[in-house]
Parts: C-alpha cells; sequence; structure tokens
C-alpha cells in the first residue's frame, strides 16, 4: 500500500508506471502528435520530469545544476510564470531532444530526487508540493494512455498495444441510487494539514452546503446496447435531442457514434488496445462528450446528475464500503450537468502552483469518478475532473437521473 510507502518508494513507484505505461511503444510512436489535444508520449515522458526539475529541484536542492538549459522551453506546458514554452500544437514536430535523450532526462532528475527526498526535512509546504508532483504525474498516466489510444486508434492499420490497464472490465447490475430531498455538505474536508494529510486538489477544498430535491441516480452505467438504440433511432440525425452547440458540434463534423466506433458491412466495430473488435454491447458506453451524453439523457427523458448529486450518493455508499459495487465506480469518468466552476472561498495560490486548477474555470464541464485508465489511488469521492464539453477521448460515459 501506498501509505506504507517511504515517500522515495512512492516516487519511484509513479515514475516507473509512466515509463511501463510506454513500454509497447515503437519508437516512431513517441513523437506523432494526430490532434492539438492529443500531446506526443516523448512529450508527457519530459513534461512530468520538467515538473519535478523546475518546482522542486532547482528551489530546493542545493548546488542542483539542470539537466539542459533548454528543457525549460520544450516542457513547459502551460506555466506562464514559468516563462516562454513551445506551442502546444508544435510538441509533435520535436524530433529533438530524442527519445533516448528524454530517459536520459528521466534517470538523470530521478537520481536527484532521490537524493533530494533522501537527505531532506521536509517542511510540510514542500511536502505537499512533492505530493503534488505526484498526482501531477498520476494525471499525466491517464492522458498518456489515453493520447496512445487516440494515436493508433488513428494509424490506418489500427495497431494493437500491450497496456498495464483492463480497459474492458463489466459492471454489475446495481441498484438505482437514492438521494433524500435535504441539505447536503460538499466538498473536501481538509484535517491537520501536516504530512500525513491525505491528497486533494485546490479546487475539491471549500466545503459547503448545497440544497438536493430528492433524485435517483441509476446504478449503471449506459450499456454500448442502450446506445446503439439513440444511434439507430435516428438520434445524430434529430436536433431536438441536442442543445445548440452540440447540434453544432454534430454537424461541423459529422459526428455519426462514440469516437473509435467504426460500421463495418452493417455491423459496429471499435478500436480498443486489443485491436479492432466488435462493440461489446454489454460493456458502459465509452469515448462520448457531454454534448453526446446529455443527447442521450434527453432522448431517454432523463438528465445528466449534477456533480453535487453525484458526490453525496458516492460519499453515502463509501462510507458503507458500497461504491465499487452500487456505482460501477471505476469504470468511466461520468459526465455531470455541471459547469467546472470554483467553490465557495477559492483562492488561486501565489505562483505557478496558482496555475493549475484555477485559470480553467470557463466553458468546461465537471466530470467525477475515475475510469479504467486512472492511476491506483489517485481518485476520491470529491475529485472534480473537467473537460470541454466535446472532448470525447477521454474514457468517459454516462450515468442518468430520473427528471
Amino acid at each position: 500500500m501506498i501509505a506504507e510507502q517511504t515517500l522515495t518508494e512512492h516516487y519511484y513507484r509513479v515514475r516507473l508506471h509512466s515509463e511501463a505505461i510506454c513500454r509497447g511503444l515503437e519508437i516512431e510512436d513517441y513523437v506523432v502528435q494526430p490532434v492539438a489535444d492529443v500531446s506526443p508520449p516523448k512529450w508527457h515522458l519530459g513534461h512530468t520530469t520538467w515538473f519535478w526539475e523546475t518546482f522542486v529541484l532547482v528551489p530546493n536542492a542545493p548546488n542542483y545544476r539542470i539537466f539542459h538549459e533548454d528543457f525549460s522551453y520544450v516542457f513547459n506546458s502551460y506555466y506562464e510564470t514559468v516563462g516562454k514554452r513551445v506551442l502546444r500544437t508544435d510538441r509533435g514536430n520535436l524530433s529533438r531532444p530524442t527519445v533516448a535523450g528524454v530517459y536520459t532526462y528521466r534517470a538523470y532528475v530521478d537520481e536527484q530526487m532521490s537524493r533530494f527526498l533522501d537527505t531532506t526535512d521536509l517542511s510540510p509546504e514542500l511536502y505537499a508540493l512533492v505530493k503534488l508532483g505526484l498526482n501531477h504525474e498520476q494525471q499525466h498516466q491517464e492522458l498518456l494512455i489515453t493520447d496512445i489510444k487516440y494515436i493508433l486508434g488513428h494509424n490506418p492499420l489500427l495497431p494493437a498495444i500491450e497496456m498495464p490497464i483492463r480497459e474492458h472490465q463489466a459492471q454489475i447490475s446495481g441498484q438505482p441510487i437514492v438521494i433524500d430531498e435535504g441539505i447536503y455538505r460538499v466538498g473536501y474536508q481538509t484535517t491537520n494539514g501536516q504530512n500525513n494529510e491525505p491528497f486533494y486538489f485546490d479546487n475539491e477544498v471549500g466545503v459547503h452546503k448545497v440544497y438536493l430535491n430528492k433524485t435517483t441516480l441509476a446504478g449503471s452505467l449506459v450499456t454500448n446496447e442502450e446506445y446503439l438504440a439513440f444511434i439507430e433511432s435516428g438520434g445524430y440525425q434529430n436536433f431536438r435531442h441536442w442543445l445548440s452547440d452540440g447540434w453544432a458540434w454534430v454537424k461541423a463534423h459529422d459526428i455519426k457514434a462514440p469516437l473509435y466506433w467504426h460500421q463495418v458491412d452493417g455491423e459496429w466495430w471499435s478500436y480498443t488496445f486489443d485491436g479492432l473488435k466488435l462493440v461489446d454491447l454489454d460493456a458502459p458506453v465509452c469515448h462520448v462528450s457531454h454534448y453526446e451524453a446529455d443527447a442521450y439523457a434527453r432522448w431517454k427523458e432523463q438528465r445528466l446528475p449534477t456533480e453535487f448529486e453525484w458526490e453525496v450518493a458516492a460519499v453515502d455508499l463509501a462510507a458503507v464500503d458500497l461504491s465499487s459495487q452500487q456505482l460501477n465506480w471505476g469504470l468511466r469518468w461520468e459526465w455531470t450537468n455541471s459547469a467546472y466552476l470554483p467553490y465557495p472561498g477559492f483562492i488561486t495560490a501565489v505562483g505557478a502552483v496558482g496555475e493549475y486548477n484555477g485559470k480553467f474555470m470557463s466553458g468546461q464541464m465537471v466530470l467525477r469518478g475515475a475510469s479504467v485508465a486512472t492511476p491506483e489511488g489517485h481518485s476520491r469521492p470529491t475529485y472534480r475532473n473537467f473537460f470541454q464539453p466535446d472532448k470525447r477521448w477521454q474514457f468517459t460515459g454516462i450515468r442518468l437521473v430520473n427528471p
């Protein structure tokens, strides 16, 4: 268990998992960037290493020497505070540094981090920064998996690749989850702020009360078979099911099915890490946008849950250790009907760390839960994931609420 490891052991456990995700790649796969949202695997490996060098080692490790003066420009993502960076759309043009060079960079920083963690008495603030770095890398591990799937899923050969996740997991037939009318507390409740504080992101804190009407959440996620009925009913051709922006998105991009679905000789197939397979009708639908999730809910004359309904249901079930069984926890990130906005009292932290979550609180929708690509220990009922409503390359799915 993570709690029984030293911080150095935890560090190496996380770092090695990033490399394990890339183990099945060919050297050519490391540099591909089909669209702006998808970063090349090599860039992820470099960026997560740059994070440790820039935010932990450079300001805190005496006599630390940076690996290469150009790497901050190459591997900075969106941190204005740190300086200039390569445009996101140009990451696929980085034939240099080489893949071998990036792995050498990782080894160099890992050695320096190991020495630093083993010899430094970390203050609560520095300990929290290291934990942020670990969770930052875990976020990129999920992005690595989904970006690799997008890269290979848009290769005309649709190649299979070994990946250290169970992409196909069956869900149980969960019972509906009833939330009684009332006032509830939501948000992450901090404890003592010392080094034994469990990790949380700043966008989760700010415990506050919300009023909820009586609500019933489905115990199961929408399956491929159920979503196929929406497709076959003409769901993608009927504007009445769609938000205005969603309908414009469908028409502009000629959307006809979830991402990675292909109709061949009248049958629906989908790209998986095992290659092209017939759509598993019993599996939860995956790789759908918020627009698609919302349209499906309207077609069913139901709706998506708010993030607060979802959290209350998850917290109540987790209290009796039923979340994984009754909520089918962790199979898909679940779209909610909630815009990604700050909780009451949210304060943006000073410096580059303050750019982590707060600056994105516009034009994005909240997802809750976790997915098959989420690293172990990197989810909790209060976790607030977020993406723009048209994005669907993550392992996203649908849970309905009775109106």
